[in-house]
């Protein structure tokens, strides 16, 4: 079954040009130009993955993104022409998968969304098997892979979809080092696009989430010149 992408764009010119690249990837994709009307359609649950711009008539990319995730549990690849950094960790903290910068090239824009959503295929599938009844518990977290619930000293924490994955193979691995790199390929599926600083990003959520000092985490370490280590 063709796979459907909303595009929520308020420049009309770009989100067209966004639609014929991502039909001739073999997608069918719908344009909304508005804020409001594209978080109506983003949640309606006829979508796939959203490609969703920040600024926006009527309602932001940030509050769409935020309202999105309480209803629907899909890839949302943001599109942005900011560059400030603290713009992407804002957007990933509200929960999006992703983010593109503009100006970016169509090949790497249908090249992104085949990456998310291969890899949202691919965890999905992962709950269908016996891993899904795994519980971990490292000192005072403990992970439920069946219900994706975590708790911290006994008290339940949100995690949005990425930061769950993340804490989820680290505590699977422990005491295993892993690269920047690797664990952009393993949590976001793509090795030749992207940007592997999302992986500080989420890195420093977790910390702030489940450790007593995240400036001094017991838990998720960091090995200088090396990568992360989750510490059991």
């Amino acid at each position: 079954m063709m796979k459907k992408i909303l595009i929520i764009e308020d420049d009309l010119s770009i989100a067209e040009i966004e639609r014929d690249f991502l039909e001739i990837g073999g997608y069918e994709a719908t344009i909304v130009t508005d804020g409001i009307n594209g978080l109506k359609e983003a949640t309606s649950g006829k979508y796939d993955l959203i490609l969703l711009d920040l600024m926006l008539p009527g309602m932001d990319g940030y509050e769409i993104c935020k309202r999105i995730r309480t209803k629907v549990d899909i890839p949302i690849l943001m599109v942005t022409a900011k560059t400030e950094d603290v713009d992407k960790i804002r957007g990933l903290g509200l929960g999006a998968d992703d983010y593109i910068s503009k100006p970016f090239s169509p090949t790497e824009l249908v090249a992104r969304v085949k990456a998310n959503l291969a890899q949202y295929d691919r965890l999905r599938s992962g709950l269908n098997s016996r891993d899904q009844y795994e519980e971990l518990k490292v000192g005072n977290v403990s992970l439920n892979n069946q219900t994706r619930r975590v708790y911290v000293e006994g008290q339940e924490v949100e995690f949005k979809n990425k930061e769950y994955e993340l804490l989820y193979f680290l505590m699977s691995n422990p005491e295993i080092v892993f690269s920047k790199d690797t664990l952009y390929e393993r949590i976001w599926g793509m090795d030749a696009f992207g940007d592997i600083k999302t992986v500080a990003v989420h890195i420093n959520r977790l910390r702030d989430k489940i450790e007593k000092d995240p400036a001094n985490p017991m838990h998720i370490q960091t090995v200088w010149g090396a990568g992360y280590r989750f510490k059991s």
